[in-house]
């Protein structure tokens, strides 16, 4: 495929010293607090290219510079998450992602306890059910984990594959979590866009973790991901 013939010969520093000149850039401009919305706008871009540096780092094998990146990713999607418009579950989400991939257990897990007391688990949106069941699978309550999953994976406004994904780890459902897991990196390798224009299947790599944690990871190869 195109995509994976790209990314087999990316050169991956390249992609870490754009993203930190874009967060350097973004820093200097950094509307002052009085200006709420420009703010956290701003805040967002900046999470944006730390988690795009932490991706290219996981992929060149640099994992403890990525895991520095990836958190200070998470912590400016937090800060912005404050003046953000309601239903931005997007911010939480992007926060418990980096914090895994950043293999910061602990830290994902203050982030799944803060998007539940920002009210996800009563979200109407798929999005925010989505963070809804993250944030139960980081904290290893996998009942509730399953309902919300369960509850967007057969919506037409969300990818079935995550969806099974998560209801499949959430029920340690093996067989069913390596086949959703699957599709999942194939979306991703018929995909012509990325975050930060970084091509990396950063949603299998949280999937995975998840899955490790429970014992069961697939084994999976692909030039979005990291070599083993």
């Amino acid at each position: 495929m195109p995509n994976q013939e790209a990314s087999a010969g990316e050169d991956w520093q390249a992609h870490v010293d754009r993203e930190e000149a874009r967060y350097r850039d973004g820093e200097s401009r950094l509307p002052e607090a009085a200006d709420g919305d420009s703010r956290q706008r701003q805040l967002t871009r900046l999470g944006n290219a730390s988690a795009g540096a932490g991706l290219a780092l996981l992929m060149a094998g640099r994992r403890d510079e990525a895991a520095g990146h990836l958190i200070r990713a998470s912590e400016r999607y937090r800060e912005s998450f404050a003046d953000a418009p309601p239903g931005s579950w997007g911010r939480p989400i992007g926060a418990m992602k980096a914090r895994l991939l950043a293999d910061d257990w602990e830290g994902a897990k203050a982030d799944a306890r803060w998007a539940l007391d920002a009210g996800a688990a009563d979200a109407d949106s798929p999005i925010g059910r989505y963070a809804a069941a993250l944030a139960f699978l980081v904290l290893g309550d996998h009942e509730r984990a399953r309902i919300h999953a369960d509850a967007i994976r057969t919506r037409d406004d969300f990818p079935s594959d995550v969806g099974d994904a998560l209801a499949f780890l959430a029920a340690h459902d093996v067989d069913g979590y390596t086949l959703a897991v699957e599709g999942v990196l194939e979306s991703f390798e018929h995909r012509d866009e990325y975050l930060e224009d970084i091509p990396v299947a950063d949603t299998v790599l949280v999937l995975q973790a998840l899955a490790a944690r429970r014992g069961f990871a697939a084994e999976l190869s692909s030039p979005l991901l990291p070599a083993a």
